[in-house]
């Protein structure tokens, strides 16, 4: 099955919902799977005659209402090729069923039994040209266009009465208590060594070792203390990020409301949650630990917060082992969430200070991750700049 023609038949059944994307790949249903970047039959008239890929389509058509310039911003966001202009209407009508096919495409597929059902929109003449394109192509390309995914790699994995997703997410849980116990490890060891080298005896309190009067200001110019790396969120309800959603917003991508997580959520509140940038292609993924509770921050962990969302109150930083507000978004990189239609005022002592002001929507939750990669794109630029 041609992805393009699929995706077509998906968006005229009204069942875009049901494309979910896993890692790299676009599942429809449980009956295909396609990479993310696999080349469609619908090629551009006015970008060097490209083919676009199966994830710019698919972005186009679950945001086509957007205004042009606001989709080329929120692809852009997304490190996505966007749709020209000129191909937009001619592209929305096709997958909509408006009309039956476009000379914009090209399908490689090979018709069988000279069927000109087996390609939706072309009629015999249309066949015969593409019999005849086809045969000057590689045979071997030829059988590939034709084959037909018996099993994709969630159904091969399929037991029944057992689903794999919850495996999944369990080897996650273990691993991520494993780097914990692991951080732990290694930070108990340094603050044993540094004792041991510089001793235990009255000099203590001058340390800073033993929670004495200059125990708040032993921190480490600019370097990131060794262990997970930090992210404080206010413990107050009236702001959009807690500790009780961040875990969705910074790993899915989607904003839910506390109050709607409180109903979802089972259980006491945690002290302290674990997340990574999981829609990254980067091999390399740094976890993080986030707290709502700095009073309970020990010295050396205060050398591990390298990020907080902000309240805009100045409140919030009250008993902070920092000076002002200006000594800590130089030391920590600050984020503050608002509704991009909430008034001027809400952010109005935010903009004094040296932190990313983002907006999302109250409604459209498909531009969450938009404004997830914000935060994961500023907080990974300042780790970088503190790990140098």
């Amino acid at each position: 099955m041609d992805p393009l023609t699929l995706l077509r038949e998906y968006t005229i059944r009204n069942e875009l919902h049901n494309i979910i994307r896993v890692g790299d790949d676009y599942r429809f249903g449980n009956d295909y799977s396609f990479p993310c970047t696999i080349e469609t039959a619908y090629r551009s008239k006015h970008v060097q005659a490209n083919r676009y890929t199966l994830e710019t389509l698919i972005n186009f058509i679950t945001n086509h209402h957007l205004k042009h310039t606001e989709y080329i911003q929120q692809s852009r966001s997304l490190r996505i090729p966007a749709v020209t202009l000129p191909d937009r209407k001619p592209l929305l009508d096709y997958l909509t069923g408006k009309t039956a096919s476009s000379d914009s495409i090209e399908f490689v597929k090979f018709p069988q039994h000279n069927d000109a059902a087996a390609v939706p929109g072309l009629g015999v003449e249309d066949v015969r040209v593409l019999e005849n394109e086809n045969q000057k192509q590689n045979p071997i390309e030829l059988i590939k266009a034709v084959e037909k995914p018996l099993k994709d790699r969630e159904a091969i994995l399929f037991c029944k009465n057992r689903d794999f997703y919850s495996v999944f997410t369990a080897a996650l849980r273990r691993d991520e208590e494993r780097q914990r116990a692991e951080s732990l490890q290694r930070k108990d060891g340094l603050v044993a060594k540094s004792r041991i080298e510089r001793g235990f005896g009255g000099g203590g309190d001058e340390l800073g070792y033993d929670g004495g009067p200059k125990a708040k200001m032993h921190l480490k110019g600019s370097k990131i203390g060794e262990g997970v790396p930090i992210i404080l969120v206010p413990s107050a309800f009236s702001t959009l990020i807690t500790i009780y959603n961040v875990k969705e917003f910074l790993e899915d991508g989607v904003f839910i409301p506390t109050d709607v997580k409180l109903k979802q959520m089972k259980g006491s509140k945690p002290d302290c949650i674990t997340v990574q940038k999981k829609f990254s292609r980067d091999r390399v993924v740094t976890a993080y630990e986030v707290r709502d509770k700095p009073s309970a921050l020990k010295t050396e962990d205060w050398d591990r917060v390298v990020a907080v969302f902000v309240l805009g109150k100045e409140w919030q930083f009250k008993d902070w082992p920092f000076k002002d507000h200006v000594e800590i978004f130089n030391r920590i990189v600050g984020f503050f969430l608002r509704f991009e239609d909430d008034s001027v005022e809400s952010a109005k002592t935010v903009k004094q200070w040296n932190v990313k002001i983002i907006s999302i929507s109250k409604n459209k939750r498909h531009q969450d991750r938009a404004a997830a990669l914000e935060v994961w794109d500023k907080l990974e630029e300042f780790m970088r700049s503190r790990s140098h």
